[in-house]
């Protein structure tokens, strides 16, 4: 089983990135909060891989940290939880706050995750508010520092990924245009993403 990989990152989206490691490529599934962290392309990167296996299907997902690689493995340890929902989950929250939602029974923060509903969030909190002490919190979180002019083309990428988490494209479009006009002349996408996932929430 694949634990991580070293190598050159390739290509790289809000969703997926190739990896090559002496000459084979890797797609692994990331999410966002893995993606923010991503150096240029053909540039060297380790992500640490959850293998899944499924049918006849092979996936590998990846994960700039351990403590995200973990998270994912309680929340797919969940009946009705696959690795799109814990990616969501990773995306929408940090592994601190998804994990102080869990113990706190925050049924409302956990709504906000695309795909979880109340009744998912309270099985999230009753399977897994005894177990969120088996992720160690490095309390090192990467995020990217490149700053990107706002163009057609970010709001593009931003409405892509949230589209991906599950959200419909009107309520994208509209909470990306309300969180532009909060923002500065100049932002990352980490911000744009972000800032535009908080207005989501508001409904």
């Amino acid at each position: 089983m694949i634990a991580s990989l070293s190598g050159i990152l390739s290509s790289k989206t809000p969703q997926d990135a190739v990896i090559s490691v002496q000459g084979v490529g890797y797609q692994v599934f990331i999410a966002l909060s893995t993606y923010f962290t991503l150096p240029d392309i053909n540039a060297p990167v380790q992500v640490f891989v959850s293998t899944y296996l499924r049918n006849d299907t092979i996936q590998l997902f990846g994960f700039a940290t351990m403590e995200e690689k973990q998270a994912f493995a309680l929340l797919t340890g969940i009946t009705g939880v696959g690795p799109k929902l814990a990616l969501s989950a990773l995306s929408t929250l940090s592994v601190p706050d998804l994990c102080n939602a869990i113990e706190s029974g925050d049924i409302e923060s956990l709504g906000s995750i695309p795909g979880v509903g109340k009744k998912s969030a309270s099985r999230i909190v009753l399977e897994l508010k005894d177990k969120t002490n088996r992720i160690v919190i490095s309390g090192n979180q990467n995020s990217s520092t490149t700053t990107i002019e706002p163009t057609n083309f970010l709001q593009d990428e931003a409405s892509s990924a949230l589209i991906n988490l599950g959200y419909r494209a009107p309520e994208v479009k509209k909470a990306i245009n309300l969180a532009t006009g909060k923002m500065g002349e100049t932002y990352e996408l980490e911000d744009l993403i972000r800032t535009t996932l908080k207005e989501l929430a508001k409904g």
